[in-house]
């Protein structure tokens, strides 16, 4: 079983929300910037970032506008909501809870 994969599973929203609650975002920069910031361990793909943002764009989480750059090319950008700012401070404190309980697990003295 690849326990990396299932992790990034259970997370890949977690990820997108902290990332577009720093500034508005389009696709591309969002992979470019998760697989920089993870010093390459976070490889998205758009069969796996589009199907999330769309998710998180339907829960009211992010907003997604269409902006025209200078050389007439249309981008999508997504910008946090109210209601994601809120999610994201929640799965951020569970995320904290359980990160110290498995280290307090994984780092005690032996029996």
């Amino acid at each position: 079983m690849n326990y990396g994969r299932e992790l990034l599973k259970g997370n890949t929203d977690s990820l997108l929300l902290c990332l577009i609650s720093r500034e508005p975002t389009y696709g591309y920069q969002i992979v470019k910037e998760l697989e920089k910031r993870s010093n390459g361990y976070f490889r998205f793909k758009e069969g796996t970032l589009y199907p999330a943002l769309h998710r998180l764009e339907r829960e009211g989480l992010i907003a997604g506008k269409w902006q025209i750059l200078p050389n007439g090319q249309q981008r999508r950008y997504y910008y946090m909501t109210k209601k994601g700012q809120q999610v994201l401070a929640a799965r951020l404190a569970t995320w904290q809870d359980f990160s110290t309980a498995v280290k307090a697990v994984t780092q005690a003295e032996p029996i």
